[in-house]
């Protein structure tokens, strides 16, 4: 499980408006890379642009692999994509739910699942904590339970590449935590994992890399230590910031 993403410079518009655009990058694999930034900074568009789901102008290439040439299935085993809002439209157990990221391995009926492809469900639904409720439909779960499926979902696919964009929202803390540490684990085992989130203490601990962006540009890039900082804080959030003996990051509230 590897895959180095690399993007030439990248520029979006909607309606005709430009709302992104970032200079070229290279994402490792074996990193987990938080996005950050106040509310439409850009952070939901560059993931969907890199996803495929917004048009743009870039080259995206993961292992040096044009990423516009693969085939829908190669795409989809090395890239998964999990959206904000955890929506199901369907009541079908969680359990079928999770078995929808071994589509691209050829498992087409959830009912009828090969040893490996089941043993790859059961991974995800128990490192999700979701085996308990994996035979109620998803549309009567929690807000929780449900972000906890959908991960699942993404877990099971075993991708090179994530991204999350905001895994933990509707998560209470205890969760929250469990969340980040597997995509954590992801990036541990060789994923590279990019995650949106507005929780900075919790990037701060667990992130290689953060990228910071405002008003549709990426700002600072770097390592949690180098990007958050009280000045950065300050100029794009608008709050006091401090470090706790150079390392643990404080919130302190708006300026």
């Amino acid at each position: 499980m590897t895959a180095r993403l690399q993007t030439s410079a990248l520029a979006v518009s909607l309606a005709g408006l430009p709302v992104l655009s970032v200079p070229a990058l290279t994402l490792d694999a074996a990193t987990m890379v938080a996005i950050l930034g106040p509310n439409g900074a850009g952070k939901t568009t560059l993931l969907k642009a890199i996803a495929g789901l917004v048009p743009h102008n870039a080259q995206l290439t993961a292992d040096g692999q044009a990423v516009n040439q693969m085939s829908p299935a190669a795409r989809a085993k090395q890239i998964a994509y999990l959206p904000q809002g955890h929506q199901a439209c369907w009541p079908l157990p969680a359990r079928e739910i999770v078995a929808l990221g071994r589509l691209p391995h050829g498992a087409s009926d959830p009912r009828r699942l090969s040893q490996e492809h089941s043993d790859a469900i059961y991974r995800a639904m128990q490192r999700t904590e979701t085996n308990a409720f994996a035979d109620r439909p998803v549309t009567e779960l929690s807000g929780g339970e449900r972000a906890r499926v959908m991960l699942a979902r993404v877990l099971a696919g075993e991708p090179n590449i994530i991204l999350a964009d905001e895994p933990t929202a509707a998560l209470d803390p205890r969760h929250q935590h469990a969340v980040m540490h597997e995509l954590k684990q992801e990036a541990t085992r060789g994923a590279l994992v990019l995650a949106v989130t507005h929780d900075l203490v919790l990037a701060d601990r667990i992130a290689d890399r953060v990228l910071l962006m405002h008003q549709g540009s990426i700002v600072a890039d770097g390592t949690p230590a180098e990007v958050l900082t009280p000045e950065a804080l300050a100029k794009v959030y608008g709050i006091k910031a401090r470090r706790l003996d150079d390392r643990m990051l404080v919130i302190d509230g708006a300026i």
